[in-house]
């Protein structure tokens, strides 16, 4: 009995510690996401100089100091770019993820409610979609409209619709052959009022969290179009420009690529992580 108790009590403390660090991993997780909120909303409250202001005599200054960041070979200061940076990177994520999204959710809903042939038809374009690469979609659109965040944003939306069109057409297509929608057919329910309250809010859960992902894998994209000079021109502050320019100096300037760069990876690590704790819940309250 007493060996009982005592394992008893340490998994009672084992549990405690665990719901302690957890506690702490998700006010840290919700600072980060705050502060990369409001780099994107408010850059001037975290970093108040001018990301586009030139000092040459203070070209390739050493992180530190009056430069946290150090500067790049204009004299700009890298912290206040990077910072400011962060507000085109998550409008492309954002808005992009939108486009996908509500593109997918048009798609998803016409293969998942549709009959056979809607279903076929609707299904080989979202695999016709998926064989089409981003990079090419964005390049065939920058030959029709040029350069820019706009372009980035459809491009990199109009590519993540396949996945949210497939993921929307199996919540419905399982939300449709449960009980309660059969009950509702039964009780003679418009085919409308149907999908609005028996089947697309079980989809918006899985779908909410699939797209917070997304924003993440967004965020990615934007700065690789960025850093292959398909993004926002020189020399707004953007982080994938901004690594495309720092390569040159890789030798005698490492900051310059290695701040922007952390900053990428900072901010798809934050997203995906908010993108699996919502994954993690909703697959909770399904389970339950």
């Amino acid at each position: 009995m007493p060996h009982g108790r005592v394992a008893g009590g340490n998994g009672g403390a084992g549990h405690g510690i665990s719901r302690i660090l957890r506690r702490i991993a998700t006010a840290a997780l919700a600072l980060c996401a705050a502060l990369i909120l409001l780099a994107a909303l408010w850059p001037q409250l975290l970093a108040p100089a001018d990301p586009l202001a030139i000092n040459p005599s203070s070209a390739f200054r050493t992180p530190g100091g009056e430069h946290l960041f150090g500067t790049d070979e204009s004299g700009r200061d890298l912290y206040t770019r990077v910072v400011h940076g962060a507000r085109s990177s998550v409008l492309i994520g954002v808005a992009s993820t939108l486009i996908g999204v509500g593109l997918g959710a048009v798609l998803g809903l016409i293969t998942g409610l549709g009959g056979r042939l809607l279903d076929a038809a609707g299904s080989r374009l979202v695999d016709a979609m998926l064989a089409f690469p981003t990079l090419l979609l964005a390049l065939l659109l920058i030959a029709v409209r040029g350069p820019g965040i706009a372009t980035v944003i459809v491009a990199v939306g109009l590519s993540s619709a396949p996945g949210y069109a497939r993921l929307l057409r199996s919540e419905v297509r399982r939300a449709s052959r449960s009980g309660h929608v059969e009950a509702a057919r039964m009780l003679g329910k418009s085919p409308a009022r149907i999908v609005a309250v028996h089947i697309l809010p079980g989809a918006v859960g899985p779908l909410l969290a699939v797209a917070t992902l997304g924003v993440g894998q967004a965020i990615v994209w934007a700065s690789a179009l960025g850093y292959l000079g398909l993004g926002a021109p020189p020399p707004a502050p953007e982080w994938g420009a901004m690594l495309n320019a720092g390569r040159t100096y890789i030798g005698s300037g490492w900051w310059m690529t290695v701040f922007p760069g952390l900053a990428i990876v900072a901010v798809g690590i934050v997203v995906t992580l908010l993108g699996r704790r919502l994954s993690a819940r909703w697959a909770g309250r399904g389970a339950a």
